[in-house]
C-alpha cells in the first residue's frame, strides 16, 4: 500500500533552499545524514493536468489565509508576487533563493 510521496526540488543553490524551507516557511525536518534535509509536508494531493511535454511539475502550497501568509513571509523579507484570483483559488508566487519558483493558493475548491 503506497503511505507517502517524496517530493524533489532540484535547485541551483540547494543549501539556500534548504534554509528558506527551514527558517522561513519553517517546515518541520529531519536530517538524513550529512546535512541532508528531508521536510515535513502539509496533508498534500495531486492532480493531473493536460499538456503539450510530460516530466513537467509544479509545487504549489496550500494556505486557508493567503493575504496573511503573504504578510508573514514578506515580514521574513521574502517577496510575493501580485495575487491574482484564480477560477480555483486566490494565488501567488514565491521566488526561491536558488531560482526556482512555488505556487502558493489559498483554494476555492473542495479539498479531498
Amino acid at each position: 500500500m503506497i503511505n507517502g510521496a517524496h517530493v524533489i526540488i532540484y535547485s541551483a543553490d540547494a543549501e539556500a533552499d534548504k534554509a528558506f524551507f527551514r527558517d522561513i516557511l519553517q517546515f518541520p525536518h529531519v536530517d538524513a545524514g550529512h546535512d541532508w534535509l528531508i521536510f515535513k509536508l502539509p496533508p498534500s494531493e495531486v492532480a493531473v493536468h493536460p499538456a503539450d511535454d510530460n516530466d513537467h511539475h509544479d509545487l504549489y502550497l496550500m494556505c486557508d489565509d493567503l493575504e496573511a501568509e503573504m504578510a508573514r513571509i514578506e515580514k521574513a523579507g521574502v517577496m510575493c508576487a501580485v495575487a491574482t484570483e484564480q477560477r480555483w483559488g486566490h494565488l501567488t508566487h514565491i521566488n526561491l533563493p536558488g531560482g526556482g519558483r512555488l505556487g502558493l493558493y489559498q483554494p476555492k475548491h473542495e479539498r479531498p
